[in-house]
């Protein structure tokens, strides 16, 4: 990480994963200028009002040459459009990165928008955020010890992808590699499989006959297991469709594993169920020692 330094950052959407990219590159002395992008002009002004951001545009065509990284952070379905407004500005002096969270898509759409033998386009997918979104979400601790995932393509090049990853550290970040198609399958199960169970939960009650004596009920433990139920819809809605292939795959899994459940307590097997819960229970409580550690 020693010696790395960019003169100007641009930052397409400055909410939670962007803001915070921003302050926690800030804070570590590595970024001179940060330039904000988006839609929302009130969003960008708050972006300026924290000290996020230095200024911003609402159009970043001309910002584009002259950024040393373009970090793109919008739901991964508006990804291919920002792409395709990149590719038409002077983007080849410029290291292109984004934070979704799948990446195949992402990469396909780099190849079709970027010319080929462009060596600065490397994709990455911080595994980091909160339920909470926008600017105001922003913190620069964000990353703090969380891990950043690197997918280089075929044709990113050595220095860009240096960059990045040095950039991740400089955030925070314990940096690994691995290609864009494990990443996808593994992430499925990981994060994007427990934020769909949260929302098929919190929609199960909310549809209940009883709705709202069971919402009356709900005790710290309901509200600790459906936090990222209050996650952005539309960024969840996106990632769900981009990498529907490996979700619906994992979902079918997890229904099967229910199934079994359902089976076990419908039979009054409480020897089965015990087992069932002692490997979550065991599984779980082995994963968080060696995080900790």
């Amino acid at each position: 990480m020693s010696g790395v330094h960019i003169d100007r950052l641009l930052v397409i959407g400055v909410g939670l994963i962007g803001g915070s990219f921003a302050m926690a590159l800030r804070n570590a002395g590595v970024v001179g200028e940060i330039v904000g992008a988006g839609r929302s002009l009130e969003n960008l002004e708050r972006g300026v009002e924290l000290g996020v951001i230095d200024r911003y545009t609402l159009d970043f065509s001309d910002e584009v040459g002259k950024s040393d990284v373009i970090f793109v952070s919008t739901p991964v379905l508006a990804t291919d459009f920002i792409f395709q407004k990149i590719s038409l500005a002077n983007y080849h002096n410029s290291v292109i990165t984004d934070a979704g969270s799948v990446k195949g898509s992402i990469i396909q759409s780099a190849e079709r928008h970027f010319d080929w033998g462009f060596q600065g386009f490397v994709a990455a997918h911080p595994i980091a955020g909160r339920e909470n979104s926008g600017v105001n979400a922003a913190t620069g601790d964000l990353y703090d010890g969380k891990r950043t995932i690197i997918t280089p393509s075929r044709q990113s090049g050595e220095e860009a992808t240096d960059l990045i990853r040095n950039l991740w550290f400089a955030a925070g970040s314990v940096v690994t590699e691995m290609n864009a198609d494990t990443h996808d399958q593994l992430v499925s199960a990981s994060s994007h499989l427990p934020h769909l169970v949260a929302f098929g939960l919190v929609n199960y009650i909310a549809n209940h006959s009883r709705s709202a004596e069971c919402f009356d009920l709900a005790a710290a433990g309901f509200y600790d297991f459906t936090r990222i139920a209050s996650s952005d819809p539309i960024m969840w809605r996106d990632i769900s469709l981009l990498n529907s292939e490996s979700i619906v795959r994992e979902l079918m899994g997890y229904i099967d594993r229910l199934e079994v459940l359902t089976s076990q307590i419908a039979q009054g097997d409480g020897a089965a169920v015990e087992d069932f819960m002692k490997v979550a229970k065991t599984s779980r409580d082995h994963h968080l020692r060696k995080r900790s550690q």
